[in-house]
Order: C-alpha cells, then sequence, then structure tokens
C-alpha cells in the first residue's frame, strides 16, 4: 500500500495531512539540548561513560529542562529515551508540568528501538512496531513535534530495504494521527548509512518520514568527503531537528574533528529551518562542551 493511502485513510483523525511546526527565526531559540551527553548526571544511571565519578549530584529528566534553562538559557530539550523513567500517564504527566513550569518544551525524543525493522520474523517487525507508537503517543503527551527512532540490527543481516520500509509505513500511519514527525538520523554505520536511509525514505515517500543529520555519526565511518556527502543528503531529507557536534570519540580513543563551518554551510545551502541540538560527544566535560557548541551554533547560524 502506498504511503498515500495510508494517510488518507487517517485524514479523519489527523489535524493534517502533513506537518507543519512553527520553527523559531531567532537563532538562540532553534538552539536544543540533548540530554544524552549529560548521561553521567541524569538518573536512571544505566549507560555512564567510563570518566563518570561515583559522587557526580544526579538529577531526574524532568528535572533537566529547568537545569539546561539555568545552565545554558535553553529553553528546549531533546531526551534520550533511556532517561525516562516510564511512559506511563502519570510520570508523562509530571514531566509536562515541570516542562510548563520551566517555560521550556520538547523538540525531539530520541528513542532507541531494540526490535528490527526487516527481521525475517514478522512478530519481530510488529514488536519494531508496537514501541514505536508507544513513543509516538508518549511524545504527543508531552507536545514533541517528533521523534528519532533507530533501525536496529535484524538477523545479524545488512538492512533490507523492502521490509524496513513496510514496516515503518506502520508507523508514520500512526505517527500521522498524533501530528508526530519521525526522524531517521545517520548513527549506526551499518543499518542507518546515510545513503540507505535516504532510499529508505524516499521508498516510504511520506511527509511525516524525514532524515535526522548528524554531523559528526558518519566522520566514523567514512573519509571526510563521503561522510559531508552523506550528510547533505540526509539535510536534503530534513525537517525538524538535526545534531551538531565538533568532535566525536571513536571507540578506539581517537578524536574525529567536524568542519563545522562547512557542516552549516550545508545546512543553510539545503534550506532547512529546524531545531539544533547540541549533543556533545566526546571525552571531556558535557557542560564545557556544550557551552562552545552553543557559542559556535549562534555564530554560524547567523
Amino acid at each position: 500500500m502506498a504511503a498515500g493511502a495510508l494517510l488518507s485513510s487517517s485524514r479523519g483523525m489527523a489535524s493534517q495531512v502533513q506537518p507543519d511546526v512553527r520553527f523559531p527565526a531567532s537563532a538562540r531559540d532553534r538552539i536544543a539540548v540533548a540530554s544524552y551527553p549529560f548521561r553521567d548526571f541524569i538518573l536512571p544511571a544505566e549507560y555512564v561513560s567510563a570518566l563518570a565519578s561515583p559522587t557526580a549530584p544526579k538529577m531526574e529528566l524532568t528535572e533537566f529542562a529547568a537545569h539546561v534553562k539555568s545552565r545554558f538559557n535553553i529553553n528546549k530539550i531533546e531526551p534520550w529515551s533511556s532517561h525516562f523513567r516510564s511512559l506511563e500517564p502519570k510520570y508523562l504527566d509530571e514531566f509536562r508540568v515541570a516542562l510548563d513550569q520551566a517555560k521550556a518544551m520538547v523538540v525531539n525524543i530520541a528513542f532507541d528501538g531494540l526490535h528490527s525493522f526487516y527481521a525475517l520474523d514478522r512478530a519481530e517487525r510488529e514488536r519494531a512496531i508496537a514501541d514505536n507508537k508507544q513513543w509516538i503517543d508518549a511524545a504527543a503527551t508531552l507536545g514533541s513535534p517528533s521523534i528519532r527512532t533507530h533501525i536496529a540490527s535484524g538477523d545479524n543481516q545488512p538492512p533490507d530495504l523492502d521490509r524496513s520500509a513496510d514496516t515503518l509505513l506502520r508507523i508514520v500511519e500512526h505517527a500521522a494521527t498524533r501530528n508526530v514527525v519521525i526522524h531517521l538520523e545517520n548513527d549506526d554505520g551499518v543499518t542507518e548509512e546515510p545513503v540507505f536511509l535516504a532510499k529508505l525514505i524516499e521508498k516510504v515517500n511520506s511527509p511525516w518520514l524525514r532524515g535526522l543529520p548528524d554531523f559528526g555519526n558518519s566522520l566514523m565511518h567514512k573519509i571526510p568527503e563521503d561522510a559531508y556527502a552523506g550528510l547533505e543528503a540526509m539535510f536534503n531529507h530534513a525537517y525538524g531537528i538535526c545534531h551538531v557536534k565538533q568532535s566525536e570519540a571513536t571507540g578506539q580513543g581517537a578524536n574525529v574533528q567536524v568542519d563545522l563551518a562547512y557542516a552549516f554551510a550545508i545546512l543553510k545551502k539545503t534550506g532547512f529551518h529546524g531545531y539544533c541540538s547540541m549533543e556533545y560527544d566526546n571525552t571531556g566535560d558535557p557542560y564545557k562542551g556544550t557551552e562552545e557548541l552553543i557559542a559556535r551554533t549562534l555564530a554560524l547560524l547567523s
């Protein structure tokens, strides 16, 4: 079934046929701060860096927006799914109240799903659909215009375009009814390689499925020329959010540097008007790294 048919069938439930987020014009208002770089400081601390101090003060995710506003003068956040205590209505309502009190908002939820879109086992693909629907509903409750989903590996096989597209069609059908955009990020170098993602987005052909360009991830897997070509391919399919990084720490301990001026030139060339999420992803102090990213972003967005 074509994406258009799916969307047509849901028009009675969806408030609009395609997303229509009113993105702010000023550079500072376009900046968000991701919770992932602060995983040493947010509970539950199930995933922390090797350099984490056991005595470092910890906060709940529900406190993060107020903390970011106080620390960075930024009122937009991008929470990571592992930082959520629950998806129960009571917890989400408390989170929404905390956002309102901080006069802040969630601009995207980074959801790391474990179930594969392209597994041969249909039940596995159905579990992926069910999980994504839960996070779409959570985004709608929190007022987030989008989620970023993850293409988990299936059967230790390379990603399958057709099965991935069929699964994502089911997901974007639900997303359309909740006015939530689904983003795919060039993250994993195998299942989320930017050329594959571009083909997948084009195959699904829905305004509710878009790209999330990450400045640094593809540099971990490709030579710079190919990595920046992949970044441009992602921006050509982008809508709501990108991840700004100045450098990336590899698994071998090396640092990959991002040409921020060139990356922002691609952003402007492709006419991207969405949010820029600060995702410091290197060893060192994420507070200092985030401050530097914000300063560079303000300069390069203007």
